[in-house]
């Protein structure tokens, strides 16, 4: 039976990235939110340490750079495993800081899309390297179908043509995973991810995005120029099979949305945290046992957006949980992808409301909470595709009869 509180054998870990979080993340978050484009230093160290964590612990998961899925564990019993553990790592280190954690080294979202679909060999050969996702075009944002980015096979290489733009955490990173189509002409079933060097003289920096959050984290856009990688750069099956269409493809997301979610879920329990402590000092308490509406009208306010956040915590924990137990998790993935995005960004300016002026000045982190939170509202799919994905797997319809 699926239990959605905090495994007792995973609590040291989830206590010990949150000191972490506390203690490293939390004291620089305002100064690299303000010196935009400016990579923090202090991660080289701490993305050693995580490195240890993961390493050392049996467990894995203290940052954002995913794990594989369990699929033959279906059937077996209830198990809390690495994608459970990397999502409470994620909340953990995001209520340190978002922008921070999507800054550390070897723990982009591309590592995400490696350890989803790479061979046991490409596994080996990208292990411990920083890979961010490069997906998003100037015609392709939400539709993730409409990529234009074409892949020619040319001899043993690969030749790479198009354009991305909005790729975190891109020009720090080592690795880019890219989408890119074989046959535009066999539409959603040709696209398929390669994994390009950085260094690639083919890939070429066009500029770093000024943005509203997470401005640790620097936001890349990129030109793809005869880029030339070898043909065992592509992660997956080479073979197009226009029957299973965007699945193969797909299934990286089943992946990734739980831990944006869980991006969310951290951000949000931050805000929440700070404002109850802030209601308190000026004498509002929130009494947790009492009705709503015999409280004070902030109480009341909190306790609805704590509530948000709670629902928005058990659909992520659940969307993990079912990946540990080789259990299909795409709905559930766009589920805890779409109410967390959500919640995180209703909570944050919530809680810039209930603080007033404390809540808007930069005395304190709240206001820029509630700009790190609605990147994570819109990218690895906006609210509205979630919500979309979410109809045709309860609708039983097709991308084609559900547009």
């Amino acid at each position: 039976m699926i239990s959605l509180e905090t495994p007792s054998r995973l609590k040291p870990f989830v206590s010990q990235v949150h000191q972490v979080a506390k203690e490293v993340l939390r004291p620089i978050s305002r100064k690299y939110d303000l010196q935009e484009h400016t990579y923090p230093k202090e991660l080289d160290m701490l993305a050693a340490l995580v490195d240890g964590m993961n390493e050392g612990g049996g467990i894995g998961g203290a940052g954002a750079a995913g794990v594989r899925r369990s699929s033959d564990r279906a059937g077996e019993g209830n198990r809390n495993g690495s994608n459970l553990a990397t999502a409470l790592g994620i909340i953990e280190m995001c209520w340190g800081d978002v922008g921070l954690l999507l800054s550390m080294p070897r723990q982009g979202l591309g590592n995400s899309a490696i350890a989803s679909v790479a061979s046991e060999e490409q596994l080996k050969r990208y292990g411990g390297r920083w890979a961010a996702m490069a997906i998003t075009e100037p015609e392709a944002g939400s539709d993730s179908a409409a990529i234009k980015t074409t892949a020619t096979l040319d001899g043993d290489e690969y030749v790479l043509n198009g354009e991305k733009i909005f790729v975190t955490a891109g020009d720090r990173a080592e690795l880019l995973v890219v989408w890119a189509s074989l046959d535009p002409s066999k539409g959603r079933a040709a696209i398929k991810s390669f994994v390009v060097e950085r260094s690639n003289p083919g890939l070429k920096l066009e500029r770093l995005e000024h943005k509203l959050g997470i401005r640790a984290s620097d936001t890349a856009n990129f030109r793809l120029e005869d880029c030339r990688v070898p043909k065992d750069a592509l992660l997956g099956n080479p073979e197009i099979d226009v029957k299973q269409g965007f699945g193969g493809a797909m299934q990286t997301f089943d992946n990734t949305r739980p831990l944006v979610a869980a991006m969310a879920v951290g951000v949000g329990r931050a805000a929440l945290e700070l404002t109850e402590k802030l209601l308190k000092r000026e004498g509002v308490e929130v009494d947790h046992a009492a009705p709503a509406h015999a409280q004070h009208a902030a109480a009341s306010r909190l306790l609805e957006l704590q509530s948000d956040w709670e629902a928005a915590r058990l659909l992520t924990m659940q969307a993990a949980w079912m990946a540990d137990n080789g259990r299909p998790n795409s709905l559930q993935a766009s589920m805890a992808k779409a109410k967390a995005g959500r919640a995180c960004v209703e909570v944050t300016l919530g809680c810039v409301e209930l603080c007033g002026s404390v809540g808007y000045g930069e005395d304190e982190l709240l206001e820029k909470w509630a700009r790190d939170a609605k990147i994570l509202d819109i990218f690895e799919g906006t609210q509205q595709i979630q919500l979309l994905i979410v109809a045709r797997h309860l609708l039983g319809k097709s991308s084609a009869e559900l547009r």
